[in-house]
């Protein structure tokens, strides 16, 4: 394990141990305490063991002097999956902590997570009924599963992100996911956003310019394009970055989960795995925002 990845993980749970410190539950506290536990998921994802097992085997072996108690398997899966409402807390924490979240541009995009490829599986999984199949033109293939919406800085933070059926139009899941999280346009007002032909609505329009958000992309080709429109490409380029980096880097669809509550833990466990590392970059002043090769080796 690097040197990197200790100082990562010795900031994020500090970090976190210090906003926890005064929401102590009553009661006997638990042998492995919540900053422990998201410190081991993020670094479980930044190392890339897909697996929980192969995971805390490793962690046993190599890490036994910085986490003392490490529960079975069943066990890390229970608390994962109970914290999911502490991980969107400390994505936005830590996304708050960075400068870049007084970026006065977002991009919207969404991306396949595929969750299971046989019928029998599909029909039996306990994610049948917000799970579906659909269909990936960026990709040019169907699948069976989820579509992650995730709203970012050009940087490469995270601003907020859901998961959706992929038959739910990504219009109606951008307006939702500002309609639900009315702290996000009330502290950016102004803010503008890009994403790309799919957000073309002219209700989506009004209802953004009701939260003082203005949304840019490119016209249809039957209308006549802006002068500027060409500015849009590159920028919209970067969120597929940021998705190439959770999906090549963080195996974003190798998640394994086969539960609601465990698929948000894992996708949530990815996107604080990202923000921590773009985070603590910032913080160290490292050359390249989003670079995760100093933390996965």
């Amino acid at each position: 394990m690097t040197t990197n990845l200790k100082a990562l993980a010795t900031a994020l749970y500090v970090k976190i141990d210090d906003c926890l410190a005064g929401s102590r539950r009553s009661g006997r506290p638990p042998r492995l305490s919540d900053a422990e536990l998201l410190t081991l998921a993020v670094m479980q994802a930044l190392l890339g063991f897909v697996s929980e097992a192969r995971w805390l085997r490793y962690t046993r072996t190599h890490l036994s002097a910085e986490f003392p108690y490490l529960p079975g398997q069943s066990g890390y899966n229970k608390r994962l999956r109970a914290a999911n409402t502490l991980i969107s807390r400390f994505i936005r924490t830590l996304a708050r902590d960075s400068d870049l979240w007084h970026d006065d541009v977002w991009v919207v995009d969404s991306t396949p997570v595929e969750c299971a490829r046989s019928r029998p599986t599909a029909k039996r999984s306990d994610l049948a009924g917000w799970a579906g199949y659909g269909y990936c033109p960026s990709h040019s293939r169907f699948f069976w599963g989820l579509r992650l919406h995730l709203m970012c800085t050009p940087g490469g933070l995270p601003i907020a992100w859901a998961l959706a059926n992929p038959k739910v139009d990504e219009r109606e899941v951008l307006a939702d996911m500002l309609t639900r999280d009315p702290d996000l346009p009330a502290t950016h007002p102004g803010q503008t956003i890009i994403g790309d032909k799919g957000y073309v609505s002219h209700q989506l329009d009004a209802h953004l310019a009701q939260l003082g958000l203005t949304l840019i992309r490119p016209s249809y080709r039957n209308r006549k394009p802006r002068p500027d429109e060409h500015l849009l490409k590159p920028i919209r380029q970067l969120i597929e970055s940021v998705n190439d980096t959770l999906k090549g880097q963080l195996d974003l669809e190798r998640h394994g989960a086969r539960t609601p509550e465990g698929v948000l833990a894992r996708i949530g466990q990815r996107i604080l795995a990202l923000t921590t590392a773009i985070w603590h970059n910032r913080n160290t002043g490292s050359p390249i925002t989003r670079s995760l090769i100093a933390y996965d080796h």
